[in-house]
């Protein structure tokens, strides 16, 4: 059920504002949890109040993961599909680790794209470069 604040008292109002605009602050394992969700894409970051540069903090939404990293990724169950105000310092830091998990993840996907598989498995190497490899110091196999 969503929390009432009586319009009369404007003072809690102010104060429970200035509370959301902070965002909270994950503990260490959430944090990690959140890390590992968000290097696989799996959380979105928006800035609360884009438009009011004293508030710092996220509106961050936690997608349930899907597919392999759904078997390999320990999330809460109540995480998943969920969306939080994370305050600014841990917003960048999830911030940062979106970029990171991005970067890595076209790295190997350019990586695979110039990788020639074909070769790997059925080019046979010539005698000459065989012989090289397996010579000792004195290119006589000791």
């Amino acid at each position: 059920m969503a929390k009432t604040i009586p319009l009369q008292d404007t003072g809690s109002l102010k104060n429970e504002l200035r509370k959301y605009q902070k965002g909270q602050k994950l503990t260490i394992q959430e944090f990690n949890r959140v890390a590992r969700l968000a290097y696989f894409g799996f959380v979105v970051l928006t800035p609360l109040d884009p438009e009011n540069e004293e508030v710092g903090s996220y509106l961050m939404y936690i997608q349930p993961p899907e597919g392999l990293p759904a078997t390999q990724l320990d999330v809460y169950e109540d995480m998943p599909d969920s969306i939080n105000i994370l305050d600014g310092e841990q917003g960048d830091a999830i911030a940062d680790v979106i970029r990171q998990g991005v970067r890595d993840r076209v790295e190997q996907l350019q990586a695979i794209n110039r990788r020639e598989f074909y070769f790997e498995f059925f080019y046979e190497k010539p005698e000459e470069e065989k012989g090289a490899q397996g010579s000792g110091e004195n290119g006589d196999d000791s």
